[in-house]
């Protein structure tokens, strides 16, 4: 008889809290991501997604509970420590350089070097090769990597930030509101490549307001309010109108229709 053992979550927080001051931003919040799934945090401005996000991609520590990496509990003190750990973060506001190339873009940061000495030269025919090909392996087919990453579409810039992360070797995927911005075809493209990033095996972390966006690639869903944990479901245990309705707010949306309704 074989004994099979259940895999550590890539990421796991468990019970996690964090103070400013006198501010509470976090309490007691909880939540797994595992390799190949989407994990979806849902919550209004100021239920602490973006506190959850600076915890996972090592910008502040936590004050209480635990954060586990493949099942070892750890405090990540560097943005760097995260990536190096397999950790990338995605933000809304993309770090690129809207007048560079996109293979330029692709690699800021991390340009490969060719020849010796003082005749060392960023390596530019095989980053202009590696930017197509890796794009092409997640589904992505630009007209030219040559052209500026300003010139491409929301939509498009969130898919080349989401190829970046799975060439350099992430193992955790943190999408911040990733469509936020953009309308139902730009959305509907970057949650291709969500999908795309988890079928590779990358654990997703989706941080969105939207759950209808959340529902199409979600497997875990957490709800956040004024930084606690209101829900935390898997999508059998959960349709998508319970999902909506509480992130609408529960309750409290139908006492206010309620008041609402003319006597």
């Amino acid at each position: 008889m074989t004994r099979t053992t259940r895999r550590a979550p890539l990421v796991e927080l468990s019970g996690v809290s964090k103070h400013y001051g006198n501010v509470r931003a976090l309490e007691g919040v909880s939540l797994e991501v595992h390799a190949g799934e989407v994990t979806c945090v849902l919550g209004d401005n100021g239920a602490g997604k973006s506190t959850l996000i600076k915890i996972i991609a090592g910008v502040h520590r936590h004050d209480g509970g635990t954060l586990a990496l493949e099942g070892g509990a750890t405090r990540l003190s560097s943005p760097r420590e995260a990536l190096d750990r397999g950790i990338a973060t995605v933000h809304q506001d993309l770090a690129v350089v809207p007048l560079m190339p996109v293979w330029r873009n692709f690699f800021l940061g991390s340009e490969p070097r060719t020849g010796v000495g003082p005749f060392k030269r960023m390596d530019v025919g095989f980053m202009r090769r590696t930017a197509r090909a890796e794009l092409l392996r997640m589904g992505i087919d630009l007209r030219d990597v040559d052209q500026p990453i300003g010139t491409l579409s929301g939509g498009e810039r969130q898919c080349v930030a989401i190829a970046r992360a799975v060439y350099f070797g992430a193992k955790v995927l943190v999408l911040d509101e990733p469509t936020a911005a953009l309308g139902v075809k730009q959305s509907g493209v970057v949650l291709k490549y969500v999908a795309a990033a988890r079928d590779r095996g990358l654990g997703v972390v989706l941080i969105t307001h939207n759950p209808h966006h959340a529902y199409l690639v979600g497997d875990r869903f957490v709800l956040l309010k004024r930084g606690t944990t209101v829900g935390n479901h898997r999508r059998d245990d959960i349709t998508l109108d319970e999902l909506t309705r509480q992130m609408a707010g529960g309750t409290e949306l139908d006492d206010l229709r309620h008041e609402l309704q003319r006597g």
